[in-house]
C-alpha cells in the first residue's frame, strides 16, 4: 500500500503557554477538582461540534517557546515540583474561559531538561478529583518510579519520583499521566510535558534547536473541551485543531541555508501524522531513543501517538513549493470518524534572511544490533466488535490489573512479533526500555528495516506485523499497550514481569 512506502516512525494538549502562564499568575490555578461529566467525559456527537474556522481561535502567531521547570538542585541534581490541577484560560473571544488540567498551570507542562548522569527528584502533587500518576515515557527508570497504573497518586496526595539518568540515555522523552481508565481524559484535558536528556558529547550541539509539541484540541460550541463521542471511544480522539506548542498554525523563522535541529513530539491521543516540509531539505537524525547512526535524507515522516523524532531542516525556500510544516493525508482505518483526506498546515515557515549552512556530521553515534534472542513471543492486537466491554484486546484478553501476562529476565534479549489482527492501525509502546525494529510486513510481505534505531513506539498498520528486539535492564512490572489512549483505557494493555 502506498501509505506504507515512506519512513514509519512512530495525549496531551498544548495551548498558548504564555497566555496560560499569565492566567495562572492571575490566580486562576486554584480551582477544586471537577467531575468527569464537567470535564468532557461523555458521549457528545461530533456532528454538533463547530468547525475550526468558526470558533475564532487565534492563528499565525510566532511559535511559542516551551517554559522550563525550575531546578532547585545543584550541578548533577535535578530537583523540582509538578502539580496537576484545573486551570482556566480565556481562549476564545466572546466565550467563557476554557477549563484545562495542567502541570504547574502550564499547557504544555514545563519542559524538563537534564543531563546524562544527573540524579532526578521530582515531587508530584495531585490536585485533581481522580487518581493520577506521572509516566516518564520512554525513559530508562526503575519500574516503581515509572508511574504505572499500579502506583496511583490519589487526589490530594503527593509522591516523589526518584531516578538517575544513565550514560547513553540522551534523547527526547516526555511525561504524561498513566492511571488506568483515566489516561485519555487526563491527557486530552492538557496533562503532558517534554523531558529532554542531553549529552555532553552531542555531535549536533552547534545547531540551533526548535522544540515542537504536536497535539489535538477539540472544542465545543461554548469553547470548552468537548466530551468524547462514540467515534472517539472507538477510533481514538481527534480534534478540530492540530496545535504546535499550543499555537494554531504558528510561524517559524528560518533563514535561507540555515540548519536547525527540530525535536518533534506527537502528543496527540490518536492522530497519526505524516509530516512533510516540501520546500526544504530534511534529514532524520534521531528517533524516540536518541540519535541514529548517520543522517538520512527523507521526504516524509510518520509519527504515531507518543512517538518522537529529531530532524535537521535546511532552509531552501524553493519557488513554487509551500514553505510549511504539513500533515499529509493518512488513512488509519477509522470505523466511525472521518479520515484525514486533506493536507493540514501545522506551521508556516517564514524566511528570515540568509545564513551560512552549518556542518551536518556524516556520523552521529554507533548503534550495535542486539544479539540472538533468548525468548520469542507473539503479541496480537485485536478488536472484538461483538462485546463493547472488551473491544480492544491483546492476545485475546482485556487488561487486568491483577494479571501478569509475560515473565522475563533482566539482561535477556527478547524478540517480539507485534501483529495487528485489526481493522485499524495500533501504535505499540513498551515501558522501561528502547527496542530495535528488525523487520516489518508490507501487504503481508516481510521487509528488513532500513536502519537501526532505538524506539519505544512503533505503528502497527492494520493486518501487518512488526518484529522487534529489546533488553530490559531493570527488574519490575512493565506495561505494554496500544498508544491510542482510548484503546489503552479500554483494555488494550498487558504486563511483562521482569525478574532478576
Amino acid at each position: 500500500m502506498d501509505r506504507r512506502h515512506f519512513l514509519q516512525l512512530s495525549s496531551a494538549l498544548a495551548l498558548t503557554p504564555v497566555l496560560l502562564r499569565q492566567a495562572w499568575a492571575d490566580g486562576m490555578g486554584s480551582m477544586p477538582g471537577m467531575d468527569h461529566a464537567a470535564m468532557g467525559h461523555g458521549t457528545a456527537s461530533d456532528a454538533a461540534l463547530p468547525a475550526a474556522d468558526s470558533l475564532g481561535l487565534a492563528r499565525g502567531l510566532p511559535l511559542s517557546s516551551l517554559s522550563r521547570l525550575q531546578n532547585h538542585g545543584g550541578a548533577g541534581h535535578l530537583v523540582g515540583q509538578l502539580a496537576a490541577a484545573p486551570v482556566q484560560l480565556p481562549l476564545l473571544p466572546g466565550k467563557p474561559a476554557t477549563t484545562f488540567w495542567a502541570y504547574n498551570g502550564q499547557i504544555p507542562g514545563p519542559a524538563i531538561v537534564a543531563w546524562e548522569g544527573d540524579e532526578v527528584r521530582l515531587q508530584f502533587t495531585n490536585q485533581l478529583s481522580q487518581p493520577s500518576t506521572i509516566h516518564w515515557h520512554g525513559m530508562p527508570v526503575p519500574a516503581e518510579q515509572d508511574g504505572n497504573p499500579h502506583d496511583p497518586v490519589l487526589p490530594g496526595q503527593q509522591r516523589t519520583y526518584h531516578f538517575e539518568l544513565a550514560a547513553g540515555s540522551a534523547a527526547s522523552y516526555w511525561y504524561h499521566p498513566h492511571p488506568h481508565g483515566h489516561t485519555a481524559q487526563q491527557a486530552y484535558m492538557g496533562l503532558a510535558g517534554v523531558f529532554v536528556v542531553k549529552s555532553r558529547h552531542d555531535p549536533l550541539a552547534h545547531l540551533p534547536e526548535q522544540w515542537l509539541v504536536l497535539s489535538d484540541l477539540k472544542l465545543d460550541a461554548q469553547g470548552q473541551i468537548a466530551a468524547n463521542s462514540a467515534a472517539d471511544q472507538h477510533d481514538g480522539r481527534e480534534g478540530q485543531f492540530v496545535l504546535v506548542n499550543g499555537g494554531w498554525q504558528p510561524v517559524i523563522a528560518l533563514a535561507e541555508g540555515e540548519r536547525q535541529r527540530w525535536r518533534i513530539w506527537n502528543a496527540s491521543s490518536a492522530r497519526i501524522l505524516k509530516l512533510a516540509l516540501p520546500a526544504h531539505e530534511v534529514d532524520l537524525v534521531g528517533t524516540d531513543g536518541g540519535l541514529i547512526a548517520v543522517p538520512r535524507r527523507i521526504d516524509t515522516l510518520l509519527l504515531s501517538p507518543g512517538e518522537r523524532a529529531e530532524i535537521v531542516i535546511t532552509g531552501r525556500f524553493a519557488a513554487g513549493k509551500a514553505s510549511a510544516l504539513q500533515a499529509l493525508p493518512y488513512q488509519r482505518g477509522k470505523a466511525m470518524g472521518k479520515e484525514q483526506g486533506d493536507i493540514l498546515t501545522l506551521a508556516t515557515i517564514k524566511r528570515s534572511g540568509s545564513k551560512a549552512t552549518a556542518e551536518l556530521p556524516a556520523t552521529l553515534r554507533p548503534i550495535a544490533a542486539l544479539g540472538a534472542p533468548a525468548v520469542k513471543r507473539v503479541v496480537n492486537f485485536s478488536e472484538n466488535m461483538a462485546d463493547p466491554s472488551a473491544m480492544f484486546l491483546i492476545n485475546g484478553k482485556k487488561f487486568d490489573m491483577n494479571r501478569v501476562d509475560f515473565s522475563g529476565k533482566v539482561g535477556q534479549v527478547e524478540e517480539w512479533d507485534i501483529v495487528s489482527q485489526a481493522h485499524m492501525d495500533h501504535p505499540f509502546h513498551i515501558h522501561g526500555t528502547q527496542f530495535q525494529v528488525l523487520a516489518r510486513t508490507d501487504d503481508g510481505v516481510w521487509q528488513d528495516e532500513a536502519f537501526l534505531a532505538w524506539r519505544d513506539v512503533v505503528n502497527i498498520p492494520a493486518g501487518e506485523t512488526v518484529r522487534l528486539r529489546f533488553v530490559q535492564q531493570r527488574p519490575g512490572l512493565r506495561m505494554f499497550h496500544c498508544h491510542i489512549l482510548e484503546h489503552e483505557d479500554a483494555g488494550m494493555m498487558a504486563t511483562l514481569d521482569v525478574r532478576s
